[in-house]
C-alpha cells in the first residue's frame, strides 16, 4: 500500500495499556473493577491488562516503606478512542482519560466505599455514567458529600446511550 494511500485510512485503535504489580509489604497496583481484553503475566511480581478503546477501569496503588504506607492513589480511567485527547498516567501505556483521581487514604476509602454501594445495587461500576465519576472527583476537590449513583440515574444514562 502506498503512503498516501495509508495515511487516509483511520488509525488503529490502540488498546490502553495499564500495568500491575504486587510485592508484599510494598507495592500493590491492582484492578479495582474493569474488563480487560487480555491480561499477560510478565512475571511474579508484574502483569498488563489490555484494554479495548472506550473501557473503562478502575486501578488502585498502594505503595509501602518500612513505616507504613507511603501512597494511596484511585484512578478511574477510560481507555481513549482514535482521536480522543488522553492524558500520561504512569504505568498506562497510550494514555487514558482520567475519569476521577483520589489520593490519600480517607479519599481512596471514600470511593471504594461509593463503588461497593453501586455494586450493591447490582449496577456495573463500568456501566456507569463517565459524568458521574468526574463529579465524584469535583465533590472530593470540594470536601463535599459524594453523590448516590442510583438505579433510577443508571436508567436515565442508558436510556441517553440508546437515543444515540
Amino acid at each position: 500500500m502506498q503512503d498516501w494511500a495509508r495515511a487516509a485510512l483511520p488509525p488503529r485503535p490502540t488498546p490502553m495499556r495499564v500495568s500491575l504489580a504486587f510485592v508484599e509489604h510494598r507495592v500493590n497496583v491492582y484492578l479495582r473493577f474493569g474488563r480487560p481484553v487480555r491480561e499477560t503475566v510478565l512475571d511474579r511480581w508484574r502483569r498488563a491488562a489490555l484494554f479495548a478503546p472506550g473501557a473503562v477501569c478502575c486501578r488502585i496503588k498502594w505503595l509501602g516503606n518500612d513505616y507504613g504506607t507511603a501512597l494511596w492513589q484511585l484512578m478511574v480511567l477510560q481507555a481513549p478512542m482514535p482521536f480522543d485527547d488522553a492524558q500520561r498516567v504512569a504505568g498506562v501505556s497510550s494514555g487514558a482519560r482520567i475519569l476521577l483521581r483520589a489520593d490519600g487514604e480517607e479519599r481512596v476509602k471514600a470511593v471504594l466505599a461509593a463503588i461497593d454501594a453501586i455494586e450493591t445495587d447490582g449496577i456495573d461500576p463500568c456501566a456507569v455514567a463517565t459524568i458521574y465519576w468526574r463529579t465524584v472527583g469535583n465533590r472530593l476537590a470540594a470536601r463535599q458529600p459524594l453523590p448516590a449513583y442510583t438505579a433510577e440515574r443508571h436508567a436515565a444514562h442508558l436510556a441517553r446511550g440508546a437515543l444515540r
